[in-house]
């Protein structure tokens, strides 16, 4: 995104947040307040503040008890949830098992919408609650589709009213309540008096609401707002700034190069090792997306307890090592015209040439860039790679059918650390073809095991395995920037969704 921004004086030094904060984001699609079903990310971080879940995410990213007091799991698939005593809705009623458990139907019964453009934002919980039914007012009673440590991020999902599971603004029982709600202007939030953890310091969260990201930014450099949400790569000029301060964070967005196991030359594991150890995706990150992203090798999120480093000898740029691949395989420049080739099984020279599918995003042309840029690195090693750009619904119809060599793709990684419908055969989000009856095995492994060492141990095998079978590139996470020249939290891992999380904690 190209933008103009011109340098005026902030307001002043960058200090602790009092009793107020305003805030810009990007909103003008949301004209009703509806937390299972929201239609703009940043919209999530407001209702994150409205309405509480059974459990969270820590900052090491583990489940934490919420509203829950208890989760005990019955050697099995059988859960017993006990909720924590006298809490409440925003007007004084109480919270009860039965809001919990209508609150879960309602998600599952949109999850089976035909409409599949309409699931709702929790619409995976289908894919863990086979029934779920309250005991009494404090206790519910879930059985799983499978005995399954995921089952924990499941829980994650906010508490309405039994009453008003699909009404507009339903209430809430978190630190906030809704004050007042003008579609694409305005959103006031005020501490909730009924809220089982106390009174916020901060009395007052205004929202001011824009419809372009280039408003958003503005609004900022203006001083007409104290804190901004931002994807923009412009945003990441103010980093380091005296006057505000810049909170990175990470998005669910995962971006990856994907590699066609059916289609020659990627279903050669040689080539796809080769294309590996060509790529540097740092220089990707740092001179493309300005250093706004969060790295990994893996689906999984690094720096999480999830993640496996030991598996740093597979993931480095290492060109020598890559010409040795290609030339075990046979590859050289027979007619010197600084392409590859080698005989294929009928005795004919063929070319290491393919084409690299990308799709444009709206206001953001940085995916484009990357495939430039992953085309002309493999060009000067004796590739021919063509980029071509598409529309994202071409770029998924010809995903659908595997009609591809290589495509630029991200995914939205679900907030349970479970990458099987990518790696399992035949899932619908294995787009690369990739097949792997070990790999198959060990995530199918991964979904029956209930304690979390025993989960971390079979991911970190699941790593182990994505590693050594190179099925596709795995690049980084993308990441914003919440812009603020007021702190309000000390929260150490700061995610989308809840870019305002610690507010309700935070002392001046």
């Amino acid at each position: 995104m190209a933008l103009i921004i011109v340098s005026l004086p902030l307001s002043a030094d960058a200090s602790n947040v009092e009793d107020a904060l305003v805030v810009g984001i990007q909103s003008s699609k949301t004209i009703s307040l509806r937390p299972l079903a929201p239609v703009e990310r940043d919209m999530l971080s407001v209702f994150d503040l409205v309405y509480d879940s059974l459990v969270v995410i820590n900052d090491d990213y583990m489940p934490e008890l919420s509203l829950a007091d208890s989760i005990t799991n019955n050697n099995g698939k059988t859960w017993t949830i006990r909720l924590k005593e006298n809490l409440q809705f925003s007007d004084g009623s109480p919270l009860t098992a039965y809001d919990v458990v209508a609150t879960a139907e309602a998600i599952i019964a949109k999850a089976g919408s035909e409409n599949t453009a309409d699931q709702g934002y929790y619409y995976n919980l289908k894919y863990f609650v086979d029934k779920i039914s309250a005991k009494n007012e404090l206790t519910i009673e879930l059985r799983a589709e499978r005995a399954y440590y995921g089952v924990w991020y499941a829980l994650t999902f906010p508490v309405l009213p039994a009453s008003q599971v699909n009404a507009d603004n339903p209430l809430g029982s978190g630190p906030y309540m809704v004050q007042s709600f003008e579609p694409g202007s305005s959103l006031e939030l005020v501490p909730n008096p009924y809220w089982w953890q106390g009174q916020p310091q901060v009395k007052s969260i205004f929202f001011e609401m824009y419809s372009k990201a280039s408003e958003v930014i503005e609004a900022y450099e203006y001083a007409r707002v104290d804190a901004i949400f931002t994807r923009s790569i412009a945003s990441a000029q103010y980093k380091g700034g005296t006057s505000n301060l810049a909170l990175d964070y990470r998005t669910n967005q995962l971006e990856c190069l994907l590699m066609n196991h059916s289609a020659f030359p990627t279903n050669n594991q040689s080539v796809r090792e080769a294309i590996r150890y060509l790529i540097d995706v740092d220089k990707i990150a740092s001179q493309i997306y300005n250093g706004m992203v969060e790295r990994t090798d893996t689906p999984f999120v690094n720096g999480t307890w999830m993640y496996n480093e030991g598996l740093t000898s597979y993931f480095r740029t290492d060109p020598a090592r890559a010409l040795e691949l290609l030339d075990a395989e046979g590859w050289s420049d027979t007619n010197d015209d600084g392409i590859l080739d080698r005989p294929n099984d009928e005795g004919k020279s063929v070319m290491l040439a393919m084409d690299l599918y990308v799709y444009e995003e709206p206001d953001n042309d940085v995916r484009v860039e990357t495939a430039n840029l992953i085309a002309d690195t493999l060009n000067s090693y004796g590739f021919s790679v063509t980029v071509k750009t598409m529309s994202f619904a071409q770029v998924q119809e010809e995903l659908s059918k595997g009609n591809f060599d290589m495509c630029l793709a991200s995914f939205a990684m679900d907030i349970c650390p479970d990458a099987g419908f990518m790696l399992m055969n035949y899932n619908t989000g294995n787009y690369s073809r990739y097949r792997s009856q070990t790999m198959t095995d060990l995530c199918t492994s991964l979904r029956k095991q209930v304690e979390q060492a025993d989960y971390q141990r079979v991911l970190y095998q699941i790593q182990e395995q994505f590693a050594k079978d190179c099925p596709f590139i795995c690049m980084f996470y993308r990441s914003g920037t919440v812009l603020t020249r007021r702190m309000y939290t000390v929260t150490r891992d700061v995610r989308e969704g809840e870019l305002l999380k610690g507010i309700e904690f935070f002392r001046n």
